[in-house]
């Protein structure tokens, strides 16, 4: 069993409780001048996510009917079943833990900032203005919360409750059961479930989730499969490789060795 967070779009009123309440619980700063230097005032330019801001709700216009409708979608870490992050860190500072979030070992990192660059959805962001950076992203709330059964601080705060935090599979059945029972309302789909090998933050929407900014499978922008999938094949012959490759080097060297390299 591990725990996960499923987001209903349609819910969600962009009160940005949320934001405030990981803020709060995670005694986060507001974000410096560096921190801000992508921002936007235009409310379709949405800001990134910080080293100071682990949680942010971005907004969107999209076409309902004839008419035409706001939508708020949630940025965090996926907490994702194969993790690109800890694939990525040969020095294993982020694990995924059995319970379900992504977690992330500050006395192990040195700094490379692969999990930045690995990172299918782009979610890991460098503290470049403090002394002793780190990489800072959504832990779900754990160990102190999530760890025991008890919902991250923005669940907690959503007031509509578009966030709800259970067992991944117990939302994935009340994903389904909800585009089942309602299939006027939302588009037949569950982000998340099979996105990069399936992630621990799940989404349903009442509109296309590529009108909201989101990689999708169908687009062509992510993979349905665990991103170290790709390398797990070509990895498990390295050692053969470079068994193979060292005894023809070895044989190499032999072969063209002179009879004045045996005198000495």
């Amino acid at each position: 069993m591990g725990y996960g967070l499923l987001f209903d779009v349609s819910k969600c009123i962009g009160c940005r409780a949320c934001e405030v309440a990981c803020k709060q619980y995670n005694n986060l700063p507001l974000d410096s001048d560096l921190d801000r230097r992508h921002e936007s005032t235009n409310w379709d330019t949405p800001a990134p996510l910080t080293g100071n801001t682990l949680l942010r709700m971005h907004y969107y216009t999209v076409e309902k009917g004839s008419k035409i409708a706001w939508r708020f979608v949630r940025r965090s870490c996926f907490h994702c079943e194969r993790p690109t992050c800890e694939a990525v860190c040969f020095a294993h500072a982020f694990y995924k833990t059995p319970e379900g979030p992504v977690l992330y070992r500050r006395s192990r990192c040195v700094g490379c900032r692969y999990c930045m660059m690995g990172c299918p959805f782009s979610i890991p962001k460098y503290e470049w203005n403090e002394l002793f950076p780190e990489v800072k992203k959504c832990r779900m709330c754990a160990p102190e919360r999530a760890n025991i059964g008890a919902p991250p601080a923005c669940v907690s705060a959503c007031p509509t409750r578009a966030v709800i935090f259970g067992d991944r599979d117990a939302l994935l059945q009340e994903a389904r059961s909800r585009i089942k029972n309602n299939p006027s309302r939302y588009e037949n789909y569950v982000y998340g479930e099979n996105e990069v090998g399936g992630t621990s933050l799940l989404y349903i929407s009442d509109v296309p989730f590529e009108k909201l900014g989101m990689k999708t499978v169908k687009s062509g922008q992510i993979t349905d499969r665990p991103v170290p999938a790709y390398t797990d094949r070509a990895l498990k012959w390295t050692v053969s490789i470079a068994a193979v490759w060292g005894a023809a080097l070895t044989t190499l060297y032999l072969a063209t060795k002179s009879p004045d390299d045996e005198s000495h």
